[in-house]
């Protein structure tokens, strides 16, 4: 427990040698460009015209904002307060959940999942466990504080019918069959929750550090405090916080299925000097087993992708430390 960057941070006046990063990897040595025209997405209009706009913001970005969405925004709210109140939490009280283990289905863990073998640790403590389907893992979740278990299911079941309603909107959009994306295709569904405390120079370290999603699809509730960063075009761009609207970002699993059509993005987590941020990934992943390859339909000429089984992907991701263009290269057809 003692590793937990909020046990020890409040009385750190300096970032210890440990999480310096090296100057190109550091959050500080390159130049932000605030987005202004990031994609935000209306899903309570125009039908056809929200997917156009999904669409076009998975080519360009691999990211955008929803809003309207159909979440209560009082359950948003308690939800991220329950949440911070987790964190809050004495460290006896989340003792029993902190593990190394990445096999652990329900933990709480610091830096990476790569902790024990990372050369430098990242400014963040995250909290990551299963959530569908909700009686098989409610009973692993936290029980303090005593509502969390009651607030954060009602919330991941809204979650899940929300990213499913998107996987609907993508389907139609990119002309692939309805319902592509049920079963196994999105049987495993993870709430992944980072918690950054502030950092007495945040121009060192890092929160998240560069990368793509592994999954099919994400879906953030970042809160009110800019901190992620997308890549575009070799430009960092800050993606500014709407009150209570998600971000939802293409999974690489979603890039294969399209052949390339749609991108994951990568993207990062800074930290700042002043106040804690706290965010909620949903992730939507494949069953294990589950063969991966691009839908008939988006294959115009050839698949740029060969057929894998999703562990298999999943496995060379955790070991290149989540080298995304690597593990892309590794499924590609070679010609």
């Amino acid at each position: 427990m003692e590793t937990l960057v909020s046990s020890w941070s409040k009385t750190c006046i300096k970032v210890p040698e440990n999480y310096i990063l090296p100057e190109g990897q550091r959050a500080g040595s390159d130049e932000i460009h605030a987005c202004k025209s990031f994609p935000l997405i209306d899903l309570s209009g125009n039908q056809s015209k929200a997917i156009q706009e999904i669409l076009y913001a998975c080519q360009e970005f691999g990211f955008f904002q929803v809003i309207n969405h159909g979440v209560s925004e009082d359950l948003i709210d308690d939800t991220i307060k329950v949440i911070e109140e987790f964190f809050d939490l004495p460290n006896e009280e989340k003792a029993q959940l902190f593990s190394t283990d990445q096999n652990k289905a329900c933990r709480l863990y610091t830096s990476s999942y790569n902790y024990n073998t990372e050369k430098v640790h990242f400014w963040r403590d995250g909290l990551r466990h299963p959530v569908h389907p909700l009686d098989e893992w409610v009973h692993l979740w936290p029980e303090k504080p005593t509502n969390y278990r009651d607030v954060v299911g009602k919330y991941s079941l809204e979650l899940r019918k929300l990213t499913l309603r998107i996987l609907e909107l993508i389907c139609e959009g990119l002309g692939i069959e309805a319902g592509y994306f049920e079963g196994d295709l999105s049987k495993n569904h993870v709430l992944s929750i980072n918690h950054y405390p502030p950092c007495p120079d945040p121009s060192l370290t890092m929160g998240i550090p560069k990368h793509a999603d592994a999954n099919l699809i994400t879906v953030l509730f970042q809160g009110n405090i800019s901190g992620l960063q997308v890549l575009k075009n070799g430009q960092w761009l800050g993606v500014e916080p709407v009150p209570h609207a998600f971000v939802v970002n293409i999974g690489n699993q979603l890039e294969v299925i399209s052949n390339g059509k749609l991108r994951s993005a990568e993207h990062r987590g800074v930290t700042n000097s002043k106040v804690s941020r706290t965010t909620i990934g949903s992730f939507i992943l494949p069953n294990h087993e589950t063969i991966i390859k691009p839908a008939k339909t988006m294959i115009e000429s050839v698949p740029l992708y060969r057929p894998f089984k999703y562990k298999e992907f999943s496995k060379l991701y955790v070991d290149t430390f989540g080298d995304t263009d690597a593990v892309m290269e590794a499924f590609k057809i070679k010609t």
